[in-house]
């Protein structure tokens, strides 16, 4: 049985750097294996764990809950067989649905996971909650050990709003708090193994509680029918006992639907993607529907040889929280030309910027994922043209 960690989390939560922590500091003497699924079309970090002697198996085409989930299982298959890992680290794409992941690997002979973990920035949980749900709620729900990032720059308040929210989705999974540079990397493995083994026994307790009802539901088929007092079944749809849930569904949409578009007490519409007010997510007011990642989100990214100063750059990813001119802008990153030897390595979330120098690379590309992106707007944002 190969043990198999997921490290979940929405874009920009974190995943990579905790990754390579725990590579550091909680897999020593392990011989692992790393699969990533980068939702876009340019992988900005491939090849970044070659170095520590880890074998990547990068698989960029598509996202992992949907496109990939056939050539996934084959592929895990294949990492199995042919590098024997102890471990393998599986980091889905930010935008994939956790429980899609954990289906593609159990259905694998052999795959045993080890911990369901999710990276939840603390300063954006909210946000992130009442904008992307079906997809954010998801990665929380089925986790087994939650790590909140971020939490040593984010607003203390914030930090015990999103904790009691997380708490609220999943109140069975392990929560870490701690800034991650004042706890080490075996501290944060000691809390995965342990959770993941606390939802496996649940796990199989359910299972086995399940076979032992089994003989049950025979008799609970005779409450399926609703009968009046004379003992005969109501099979009038018009009767005032039935319960029309369908009705039920219509008035949740149409309460999400009031709130769609928020407006301030000016009366002015909020396009502020970093107000948590916001319900940006058209898809998500019907919950009771299934979305794949590629219908809601979109990935969009260029090579450039054009050259940047640091301050050109900041100015450029300033503007990005511009919905209305540039969609909602989830995440961008990149590397490029600046212009004195050394290139730009940039890092964007809503309301957060890094920029680091580094080496020169082949040429400058940069990548955008977000939902109802314009690329054509983003296009001349980023080249001038």
């Amino acid at each position: 049985m190969t043990k198999i960690d997921i490290f979940s989390g929405f874009l920009g939560a974190g995943k990579t750097t905790l990754i390579r922590k725990l590579i550091a500091e909680g897999y020593q003497g392990e011989k692992l294996v790393l699969i990533e699924n980068e939702f876009g079309e340019i992988a900005i970090d491939g090849g970044f764990l070659k170095d520590a002697g880890v074998e990547i198996n990068e698989m960029n085409s598509g996202c992992i809950c949907c496109t990939l989930v056939g050539d996934f299982t084959k592929a895990l298959k294949k990492v199995m067989d042919d590098f024997a890992p102890d471990r393998i680290l599986i980091e889905p794409s930010g935008v994939g649905k956790l429980s899609d992941v954990a289906k593609a690997v159990e259905r694998v002979e052999g795959a045993h996971i080890g911990a369901k973990v999710t990276v939840v920035d603390a300063g954006k949980a909210k946000m992130y909650m009442r904008n992307f749900g079906e997809f954010f709620n998801d990665q929380v729900q089925n986790a087994d050990l939650i790590v909140l990032s971020r939490t040593d720059s984010a607003n203390s308040t914030k930090v015990m709003l999103a904790a009691e929210l997380l708490k609220g989705l999943n109140d069975h999974a392990g929560l870490i708090t701690t800034p991650w540079d004042q706890i080490d990397g075996s501290l944060i493995r000691a809390a995965m193994d342990e959770n993941g083994l606390k939802a496996e026994m649940e796990k199989l307790k359910e299972e086995q509680e399940h076979h032992h009802h089994h003989d049950h539901d025979d008799e609970d088929e005779e409450h399926e029918h609703h009968h009046h007092e004379d003992g005969e079944a109501c099979d009038d749809p018009e009767c005032e006992c039935h319960h029309h849930h369908d009705h039920d569904d219509e008035d949740e949409d149409e309460e999400h639907e009031h709130h769609h578009h928020h407006h301030h007490e000016d009366g002015e519409e909020c396009d502020d993607p970093e107000c948590e007010c916001h319900h940006h997510h058209d898809h998500d007011h019907e919950h009771h529907h299934h979305h794949h990642a590629d219908e809601v989100f979109a990935s969009w990214g260029m090579e450039t040889p054009r050259k940047f100063s640091e301050e050109e750059l900041k100015e450029i990813l300033g503007q990005l929280n511009d919905a209305v001119q540039y969609g909602i802008v989830l995440r961008a990153k990149g590397i490029l030309d600046a212009s004195d030897g050394e290139w730009l390595y940039f890092d964007y979330v809503p309301g957060e910027m890094e920029i680091r120098r580094g080496a020169p690379a082949v040429t400058g590309r940069f990548c955008v994922i977000g939902s109802h992106i314009r690329e054509d707007a983003l296009k001349e944002l980023f080249t001038g043209e």
